[in-house]
């Protein structure tokens, strides 16, 4: 049985009519940057998450960038994350000059330990940037508190959290900022690159606009330094058609990766773990097992993809040798990185196919 990691054609074909309606009307109007599609798409993803403002950007990467460009951030700044995420959490930071502070990880969730968040503080630090890793969104109560005590600024990277909720609120919407992807195979993907920023800070809305669109509010006056962090309208007019369904999607993704767990629960692998009062959109369904390459050899030689999200902690990466940080500083990033793998999951995967998979174990 060949199964794709992500059935991307699967959904295409769902919401084919739509898409291309969609994609065809942009090219009638002609209207390819900053159109009425990008707008149409902020006011359904405003809408949809409840924070005041969002703002439609070239990537999930951009939208990091602009919070951090949007609350001033200068060399040598010092933000608060994780070592265990995509190296775009960590990058935008060090793009500023700025310096990437790390702390481990949860052992269950993957998200940052937010208990060993302060003894990091130092008078440096401007920002905590919390990763909603897999779907599940962080200890966001306990990491907002220690930002206040503090008076820091918070950057929830959603990337692959776009939908789930904590204690009733969505993700996006429970810091000063919010930023996701919408690469092709986050929850909400689009057909190339795309993202966004989320925030209730009027002037954060306004600054990030500015420094979005080249530091300009009209054409060819540039008030300040900025970016080419821009949605292109077909992306952003194929989002909105996938928008209307998302929520099933979520509910979908629920239910899958609930029956995965109800089928590998005498199977002697680390599974994932919800917490109480959060759900997760399961972006991937990631397992933790010591004999990772014997499962996955096994899975691959039976026509079942799989992945390693993500196989080198970020301060083991070569670009961040100079922070000087040595194997064994994160021993539970650095244990999961030698033992994670994830399994086919989307929407649309059938229990057919996931307990053909589950049988391979």
């Amino acid at each position: 049985m060949k199964i794709p990691f992500i059935d991307l054609q699967s959904q295409y074909q769902a919401y084919k009519g739509e898409i291309d309606s969609a994609i065809q009307n942009v090219l009638d109007t002609s209207q390819y940057i900053m159109g009425p599609s990008v707008k149409q798409f902020e006011a359904s993803l405003s809408e949809y998450v409840g924070a005041k403002h969002a703002i439609g950007c070239a990537s999930g990467t951009d939208a990091l960038l602009l919070a951090l460009m949007a609350i001033g951030i200068k060399p040598n700044d010092e933000i608060i994350t994780t070592p265990f995420t995509f190296i775009a959490s960590s990058e935008v930071i060090s793009l500023l000059g700025a310096v990437p502070v790390f702390v481990d990880i949860e052992p269950d969730t993957y998200n940052i330990n937010a208990e060993l968040i302060e003894d990091k503080i130092t008078s440096k630090t401007k920002a905590i940037m919390p990763v909603s890793l897999y779907g599940q969104i962080a200890d966001m109560d306990s990491i907002n508190s220690i930002a206040e005590k503090h008076n820091l600024i918070v950057i929830e990277d959603a990337a692959q959290s776009f939908g789930a909720t904590y204690k009733g609120k969505k993700s996006c919407n429970l810091s000063h900022f919010g930023c996701t992807s919408f690469f092709p195979s986050k929850p909400l993907g689009c057909y190339g690159d795309g993202g966004a920023l989320f925030t209730n800070d009027d002037e954060f809305a306004e600054k990030a606009r500015l420094f979005l669109a080249h530091g300009s509010k009209r054409r060819y006056d540039h008030e300040v330094i900025g970016i080419n962090g821009r949605l292109d309208a077909i992306q952003a007019a194929i989002l909105d058609v996938k928008l209307k369904y998302f929520e099933d999607e979520v509910q979908s993704r629920a239910e899958k990766g609930q029956y995965y767990i109800d089928l590998l629960k005498d199977k002697g692998i680390q599974l994932p773990t919800i917490k109480e009062e959060r759900t997760s959109v399961f972006a991937q369904f990631t397992l933790q097992s010591e004999n990772r390459e014997g499962l996955i050899k096994k899975l691959n030689d039976n026509d079942v993809p799989t992945a390693i999200h993500y196989p080198t902690p970020l301060h083991l990466q070569k670009c961040y040798k100079g922070l000087n940080y040595n194997v064994g500083d994160f021993p539970v990033s650095e244990k999961a990185a030698n033992e994670v793998f994830s399994l086919p999951m989307s929407p649309f995967i059938t229990k057919e196919q996931q307990s053909y998979i589950v049988d391979l174990f």
